[in-house]
């Protein structure tokens, strides 16, 4: 019998694929939008998992060109980021979102 896999390596496996990704953080700021405090940080934890099946916040923070602690706080429970940091990290992530 094969060993089970953590959820979070399974998940971060899944993330590297692109379209799987795009879908994911899709989902996840639709459910970001409904407003309440629970779904607001949704769509940071979403964006972490990503920089984390892209090689990770310190190679995210290379390519948009932010510092690593930044980065960090940025994506963190507390974080409150900018929209044009959110902007630049999906760009940098070579993403698009879109709002349907």
């Amino acid at each position: 019998m094969a060993k089970s896999k953590k959820y979070q390596d399974w998940l971060i496996e899944k993330l590297k694929d692109h379209d799987e990704a795009v879908a994911y953080l899709n989902a996840a700021l639709e459910e970001s939008l409904k407003g309440d405090e629970e779904s607001q940080h949704i769509f940071l934890m979403a964006l972490r998992n990503v920089a984390e099946a892209h090689g990770g916040i310190g190679n995210l923070a290379k390519k948009a060109q932010l510092g690593r602690e930044s980065l960090y706080k940025t994506l963190s429970e507390k974080g409150n980021p900018k929209w044009h940091t959110l902007v630049s990290l999906i760009a940098s992530l070579g993403l698009n979102l879109r709002l349907s």
